[in-house]
């Protein structure tokens, strides 16, 4: 969750039932009921109505028909073009921060299993955005009733390279030791991660936040709505760790 980026007021769609500019991401008229569950949509958030005239126009220019899904890739390398769920597959964003890091933090994460759209999210008193990062997923995943095929967008390279890269998997093979003198940090949230990932089939993907994807934007709104909230409970494992004047608790 960055803490700064303009909000996006403006959503082009170029790719969806009805292309054009829309000013609201949900609502009947808003751009979410042009692009959900619709194969193959291009889309994409801009603080600016010239910014997104613009990009319907480079779309234009650049040749790309939006009546053929397969023209182009559903994702492009910062994860801001749409995936639609389906073929088994569950698509999930997540997002988490604290504030002033550590501080007050919270997650956030919007599930859409083709059939339905479902949004969690959740708070503590004192935490890292790396745990609410790490938390965001779990609890994604931990909301899924079945084994599950999953699409994972994150916009933590902490979560997606840790996974991807096998990272996580080796501190754990090595009793949590990031190297010879170094133990890996938060191995309680990764080892719940690591346990849900045994159970679904998971590819996880990064999204560059602020970058005008909606589903990111919605999370970052939920994990600042949650890291405000008074009476938020505490993180146990990391203030037992603060106690410890900051040693790795496993």
């Amino acid at each position: 969750m960055a803490k700064t980026g303009a909000k996006k007021k403006y959503y082009a769609v170029f790719r969806g039932r009805k292309p054009g500019i829309y000013t609201t991401w949900y609502g009947e008229d808003g751009a979410y009921a042009q692009v959900h569950h619709f194969p193959g949509a291009v889309y994409k958030g801009f603080a600016a109505k010239q910014e997104a005239m613009d990009f319907l126009d480079q779309k234009r220019r650049g040749g790309v028909s939006p009546l053929a899904p397969k023209a182009e890739k559903k994702t492009g390398g910062n994860g801001n073009a749409a995936v639609s769920p389906g073929n088994g597959k569950v698509v999930i964003h997540t997002d988490g921060g604290a504030l002033n890091n550590p501080g007050p933090g919270g997650y956030g994460a919007v599930i859409d299993d083709g059939e339905a759209r479902k949004e969690i999210s959740g708070g503590f008193r004192r935490t890292t955005n790396n745990r609410m990062e790490l938390m965001a997923a779990i609890k994604a995943l931990e909301a899924l009733e079945a084994p599950s095929g999953v699409i994972l967008f994150s916009d933590s390279k902490y979560v997606v390279d840790a996974v991807s890269k096998g990272w996580a998997e080796k501190w754990r093979r090595n009793n949590w030791m990031r190297n010879k003198a170094d133990m890996a940090l938060n191995s309680d949230l990764w080892e719940r991660l690591l346990d849900l990932l045994d159970r679904h089939r998971v590819e996880f993907r990064w999204v560059r936040g602020h970058s005008g994807n909606p589903e990111n934007e919605r999370c970052d709104e939920l994990v600042r709505m949650e890291s405000a909230k008074r009476g938020l409970p505490p993180d146990e494992k990391y203030e037992e760790n603060e106690k410890q004047g900051g040693k790795p608790v496993r």
